[in-house]
């Protein structure tokens, strides 16, 4: 079946030397996985490897045969061509991280436009404006909220955070955030991307990215480890 459809590309992994295996998000068919035939090879334009850098958005023509294999991508083009994301190496590092977080995490082949519509809206963002270093935490907060667990804060006297339910508690059990960690997650929770200066110190970013990491950890079966968080740690 030949089809249209927006994507997002998650992650792409070299298959013999001159092909690539792409993962991407779509707009109209979820989760799917590409093979293109020779993308390193200087004969394919159009289908270049370059254009399956992690996050880039794509419009693509494609034959899907929906036999739990591989699809294929027949043309393409950059829906939006990046000015800063690729360019910027605080932009590149964080969209790296972001690809990784979103491959382990969106695992259905069913259409999530919502879903869709806020990675693109949010990307175009974080391209558009200048580098704030608390972009990647509100978008891995924001993003649950179609996952389907964002956390409950109608609780504002709760002094614990228990990410095992995704809500606020005054009863503390060994499951629960600390006080001051809970206090530093609805931080998170109130945070904007309309701020002109960062929210947070180099450490509380870095405690706020483990909490988020272990919040997604507990809601997401089999969500791996996420390899490039060391990079954002040793750049913030």
């Amino acid at each position: 079946m030949l089809v249209k459809t927006e994507a997002i590309v998650l992650n792409a992994l070299r298959y013999q030397e001159k092909s690539l295996v792409v993962k991407c998000f779509t707009q109209f068919f979820g989760l799917k996985t590409y093979f293109i035939r020779n993308a390193f090879s200087a004969k394919s334009k159009n289908l270049n490897s370059a254009y399956f850098q992690p996050l880039n958005q794509l419009h693509i023509d494609a034959v899907h045969k929906n036999k739990a294999s591989l699809e294929y991508i027949k043309e393409l083009k950059l829906m939006y061509p990046y000015q800063t994301i690729s360019v910027e190496f605080y932009k590149n590092s964080v969209s790296i991280f972001l690809a990784e977080v979103l491959s382990h995490s969106i695992k259905d082949d069913q259409p999530n436009n919502e879903l869709f519509l806020f990675l693109k809206t949010a990307l175009i963002w974080f391209d558009e404006h200048s580098f704030t270093a608390d972009f990647h935490l509100w978008f891995l907060l924001n993003i649950t909220k179609y996952l389907g667990f964002f956390p409950d804060d109608s609780d504002k006297r709760s002094i614990y955070f228990n990410p095992h339910e995704g809500s606020f508690t005054m009863h503390y059990t060994p499951n629960c955030f600390n006080e001051t960690e809970t206090a530093l997650f609805r931080n998170l929770l109130q945070m904007t991307l309309s701020h002109h200066k960062s929210s947070f110190t180099n450490d509380q970013r870095r405690t706020a990215l483990k909490l988020l990491i272990t919040y997604y950890e507990i809601h997401i079966a089999g969500f791996k480890q996420v390899k490039s968080v060391e990079i954002l740690s040793e750049l913030f």
